[in-house]
């Protein structure tokens, strides 16, 4: 768990560097950080998304996801959490929930997650999360600055996400083959695009109803195979 509660710090760190720079922007700076940080998600999740080979399991994992989010109304609950926390906490932030989902999101949708935390997992030392903790840090920096103090809340879930992921790595060792973390890190970058779109207000997309993808990817790799 070393390598994700560094991780969770260099997150909290870069998010509170972020706030004081926050502080001191004129709104057109954040505009246009808004605008870097969304193409920025786009490429990002374009780059992963490539990474699929099974184009057929993944848009049934993306439907079925669909479906199940809506159903369960993952991204309404989520929101309805996080604006009572912002209620009891007294946070006046207007993009709090905004910057703690799109946070989370770019933290834990990438392939560096997932192999960061197989790596830990196996006894490994912690390479890849100690490489993803700078990246994120840095990334922190530029999301708090445009969003607000949502992005440090993000460490929340990011440390309950990426240290469960090390914790059952043990258990995934057989489960989690190369195949497999290529058909979810597609998945995966194609939630970023579709965050991307919603950072840009190209289009509203309910990102968090689509999460459920990334269980129906796994199944179908696993039942139907590569």
């Amino acid at each position: 768990m070393i390598g994700t509660l560094v991780n969770t710090g260099t997150v909290i760190l870069g998010s509170a560097i972020g706030l004081l720079v926050n502080n001191r922007l004129p709104e057109k700076y954040t505009k246009i950080v808004f605008n870097a940080l969304g193409v920025f998600t786009l490429y990002l999740g374009f780059k992963m998304a490539l990474e699929g080979k099974q184009l057929l399991y993944i848009i049934f994992s993306l439907i079925l996801g669909a479906l199940t989010g809506e159903a369960l109304r993952l991204e309404e609950r989520t929101n309805r959490l996080s604006e009572r926390l912002k209620t009891r906490l007294k946070i006046k932030n207007q993009l709090f929930t905004e910057g703690l989902i799109t946070a989370f999101l770019m933290f834990c949708m990438g392939s560096m997650t997932i192999l960061g935390a197989m790596e830990e997992g196996f006894g490994n030392p912690p390479n890849l999360l100690l490489t993803k903790s700078v990246m994120d840090g840095f990334s922190s920096i530029a999301l708090s600055s445009a969003m607000g103090l949502g992005v440090m809340f993000s460490s929340i879930p990011l440390l309950l996400y990426q240290g469960g992921l090390t914790l059952l790595a043990a258990q995934l060792k057989e489960v989690l083959t190369p195949e497999v973390i290529a058909e979810l890190t597609a998945t995966g970058g194609i939630l970023l695009i579709a965050l991307g779109i919603n950072i840009l207000e190209i289009k509203k997309i309910k990102v968090l109803n689509l999460t459920p993808a990334l269980v129906y990817i796994v199944l179908f790799m696993l039942v139907f195979g590569g």
